[in-house]
């Protein structure tokens, strides 16, 4: 008998929605790359994309500890020579919170076209509004200790 390997036909997407609201941003993210991936379910593949789709909502109200809000910087580059951008934390998570939780969920997935096709598996909204109401997203409790 050999090792089993999903095949496209035996993954079943499920929606599940995520409310930010008050939650350590690393925390966060960690636990939604692990949906993003799969690795939830019985069927976890690490070289097939066996993840379900993740909404994040209220990612204004996303908490940083310590004083990373303040230290901590988003750096991004334009591919030209000198053309690296630096945002600290205050101001990405003032203007664009979803941003945040785009990177720190980034970094936690592999780093090859298999994490980014399961990037696109996640949808972040600053506000409680969601257009995914179609999907019956079904709420999925993050679990952290208390900061």
């Amino acid at each position: 008998m050999g090792t089993y390997s999903p095949k496209p036909g035996d993954i079943e997407r499920q929606w599940h929605i995520v409310d930010a609201d008050d939650k350590v941003l690393g925390r966060l993210a960690s636990q939604i790359a692990q949906v993003l991936r799969g690795k939830h379910k019985p069927i976890f593949a690490p070289n097939t994309d066996t993840g379900d789709f993740v909404i994040v909502v209220n990612a204004e109200k996303i908490v940083l500890t310590g004083n990373k809000r303040e230290k901590k910087i988003a750096y991004r580059h334009s591919g030209y020579p000198g053309g690296l951008k630096k945002t600290p934390y205050s101001e990405l998570l003032d203007k664009k919170p979803e941003r945040a939780i785009m990177l720190a969920v980034k970094g936690m997935l592999p780093h090859n076209k298999l994490g980014r096709k399961m990037l696109t598996k996640l949808k972040v909204y600053a506000g409680p509004q969601h257009p995914h109401a179609a999907q019956q997203p079904q709420p999925f409790e993050i679990t952290q200790i208390a900061q």
